[in-house]
């Protein structure tokens, strides 16, 4: 088991439910002006059951959808079956089954995995999704603040600490929202900080 899915055992069915029930649009607003022209291959990396995937497949991108925790993955590939999406099952920092022989991605989506990680495996993350992207691609992550949910291997986020990894591994900060409400009921005591961060164009001239 990936340590980071430790605690979702126990909320499978409920954890489904509510993710079924979110509305793309909404959850991710603050990040649909960085979508790139269509078509373009997009990674949803921690995909839950899916409800991110199937949107961004049908608002016409060609996705790949990765999740470590088994359950969850059979629930995205049986919903959204009819869907364009290549699921896969693997996980963050490594993402060992993720491939740029079809081309670099042009939008990546992290939304609620990184405080999974610990501060060794964000630094891997940012570096390996620098490998994966396109120049210009952005990278959409939201960090979660707050006391612990249904994940038990949780860590304490940092934009800080994320800006630094951008920096090393050739990213700009273009998107940085603090203390955003959680957009869930039930959630006074978590905020959220979304960020986006662009791939650099390098000019060889």
């Amino acid at each position: 088991m990936v340590k980071g899915t430790q605690g979702y055992e126990k909320v499978i069915e409920s954890f489904a439910t509510a993710s079924f029930n979110l509305k793309f649009a909404e959850i991710n607003h603050d990040f649909l002006s960085f979508l790139p022209t269509r078509p373009a291959r997009v990674l949803d990396a921690g995909c839950g059951v899916g409800q991110n995937a199937a949107a961004l497949a049908q608002l016409g991108y060609e996705v790949v959808a990765v999740e470590p925790f088994e359950p969850f993955l059979r629930k995205a590939v049986s919903k959204y079956s009819g869907q364009r999406i290549q699921w896969l099952h693997d996980s963050l920092p490594e993402l060992e089954k993720v491939s740029k022989k079809e081309g670099g991605f042009g939008f990546v989506l992290l939304d609620g995995v990184w405080h999974h990680l610990n501060v060794n495996e964000r630094r891997r993350c940012i570096e390996r999704l620098s490998s994966l992207m396109s120049e210009g691609a952005v990278c959409a992550i939201s960090l979660r603040h707050g006391p612990a949910g249904a994940g038990t291997h949780v860590f304490p986020t940092s934009s800080s600490e994320l800006f630094e990894y951008a920096i090393e591994f050739g990213f700009d900060v273009v998107l940085h929202l603090k203390n955003q409400p959680s957009k869930l009921p039930n959630k006074a005591q978590v905020t959220w900080s979304r960020i986006a961060l662009k791939k650099r164009s390098f000019d060889l001239r």
